[in-house]
């Protein structure tokens, strides 16, 4: 309780400083977005999946190389078929600490809580966006004390990195019982729930009983996190710079130009002050098209007409303007760098006479006789979108650029209600598969993540085929040929696959990055 008083006074009292006492390591940042739910079931964005990432554990978990590793479970044994996995448990595995539920002695996860928390993510009651992750399990069930038994209805070679998503996070079976559990919440992390002043302050200190090791070490190592709800973020980089947060994530047009060069580099300014991570991230940004009856713009239904689009502006000006080269212009496929799967090239160089050519053959001669074209964005991204707006106005096209509220544009495209829209794809899971999904046509939208509604059997019989394969070396071939049917046939259009962009302060060890962007903390160091 002495480090927990001393976070609280400090944080109330110092309008968030941290004052590092008797050698405590408390790492802050600060969440701009906020956390609207502790409830793992509905970890579904970046804020929300790096709390549960440090609260609770999975199954399985993903290594800095994205590779799939024990957690809760220590080994697991797949079926000649692909068809069954048993989970072995961890007997070591210790709930955080509460009397209120476990009584003085606490309690290890066992095979209960895990069969729970599957069906959990199942439950039609709970309602939970990632219960599409189980939508291929046939049954979850105990085969003896320490063991449980997933068979599947169809064999899928990417469902153990499905698992380690903070969906699948195990609760207790004791968390039915208890109406206000998701306000305080408890789980296996690293770091167990302390204090919280919504939209304020939230305190995570060390879970004592954890049962991770690095070498011979106990993690974690910090003693405490302390997390901030500063929702503008020019007010947060400033924080930052002062030494009050000890971590930024990302890059904002507010400051872009403060930190970075032209080249993406940090700034000699800050050379001596900040770590810089950069690498590749699995995102992949692009514009998409309605591909069915519903396309409202008639002319958007000629393939011609779409690759014309994507060749009519130029990727590299964007983003050496627009994003101070944080990215890779999309010149390939969907997939993005630093996945199996990515080819370099076969997708759409800047050729503005190859465009007009285009429309010529579709029967729009200088682009006459298209519609206005609605280009759908929200306010983050109207840079890019009024950048693409004048290269196609050049050839003739009318463009609008809508801007909806964030909400209102994630609900129209998973509806599939807009005619093109930008939209951005993050790996769920370490897999080509996850990005190749969007475009099979069993996926359709409002039941699957195929937002542009795509339809092609070629491309269906490869993506079925491919989900019989157990070896990725022999899926990447397939990964490739159906890329390439999209980008052929021109259902979006690619602008760039991002970047994971990650400052702190030289006190900071172990920070790292990763291409999935997880924050993980388990590792982290703060040496004064």
């Amino acid at each position: 309780m002495r480090l927990f008083f001393v976070i609280v006074c400090v944080l109330s009292s110092c309008g968030g400083t941290v004052n590092h006492e008797q050698s405590k390591m408390i790492f802050k940042y600060n969440e701009s977005a906020g956390i609207h739910s502790f409830d793992p079931a509905f970890a579904k964005d970046q804020s929300r999946i790096w709390f549960c990432n440090q609260i609770y554990n999975s199954l399985v978990q993903l290594d800095s190389n994205l590779q799939v590793q024990p957690s809760i479970s220590k080994r697991w044994e797949i079926s000649e078929n692909g068809l069954q996995y048993d989970f072995i448990i961890r007997d070591n595995v210790a709930f955080h600490h509460s009397e209120k539920i476990f009584g003085t002695n606490g309690r290890s996860v066992d095979v209960n809580d895990v069969i729970y928390s599957l069906n959990r993510l199942k439950s039609k009651k709970i309602a939970s966006p990632g219960a599409w992750i189980l939508s291929n399990v046939k049954n979850i069930s105990v085969f003896n004390d320490s063991t449980i038994r997933v068979n599947l209805l169809s064999p899928n070679p990417a469902f153990l990195g499905l698992l380690s998503m903070q969906y699948c996070s195990v609760l207790p079976v004791e968390s039915d019982t208890i109406p206000d559990f998701f306000d305080t919440p408890l789980g296996t992390g690293p770091f167990q729930f302390q204090y919280h002043k919504p939209n304020v302050k939230l305190v995570l200190r060390k879970h004592q009983n954890y049962f991770e090791f690095e070498g011979t070490n106990k993690l974690p190592y910090l003693d405490a996190v302390a997390i901030s709800f500063i929702s503008d973020k020019q007010t947060a980089f400033l924080e930052f710079i002062k030494g009050k947060f000890d971590f930024l994530s990302g890059i904002d047009a507010s400051y872009k130009d403060e930190l970075l060069d032209n080249d993406g580099e940090l700034s000699t300014k800050y050379t001596q002050k900040l770590n810089y991570y950069k690498q590749d991230y699995l995102n992949t940004e692009y514009l998409g098209i309605l591909m069915d009856d519903n396309q409202e713009n008639e002319a958007l239904r000629d393939v011609r007409v779409r690759q014309a689009l994507n060749l009519a502006f130029d990727r590299d000006l964007m983003m050496q303007y627009l994003r101070n080269n944080i990215g890779t212009p999309a010149h390939s496929g969907f997939i993005p760098k630093g996945l199996p799967g990515y080819h370099p090239g076969g997708g759409y160089e800047y050729n503005p006479e190859l465009a007009k050519k285009y429309l010529l053959e579709a029967g729009y001669p200088k682009a006459q006789g298209i519609p206005v074209i609605h280009l759908n964005t929200t306010s983050s991204y109207v840079d890019l979108c009024e950048y693409i707006q004048h290269a196609w106005e050049a050839l003739g096209i009318k463009v609008e650029v809508n801007v909806n509220p964030p909400s209102t544009h994630r609900q129209q495209v998973s509806k599939s209600q807009l005619s093109i829209f930008r939209g951005s794809w993050i790996a769920d899971y370490a897999d080509a598969e996850n990005y190749l999904a969007l475009f099979y046509s069993g996926n359709h939208s409002p039941n699957g993540p195929n937002y542009t509604h795509f339809s092609n059997t070629e491309f269906d019989d490869l993506y079925e085929k491919s989900l019989r394969i157990p070896e990725l070396a022999k899926r990447i071939p397939l990964y490739e040929k159906m890329d390439s049917i999209v980008i052929k046939q021109a259902a979006i259009i690619p602008l760039y696959y991002d970047n994971v962009l990650r400052f702190s302060h030289k006190s900071v060890k172990g920070l790292g990055s990763n291409a999935m962007n997880l924050l993980d903390l388990k590792r982290i160091k703060i040496i004064n």
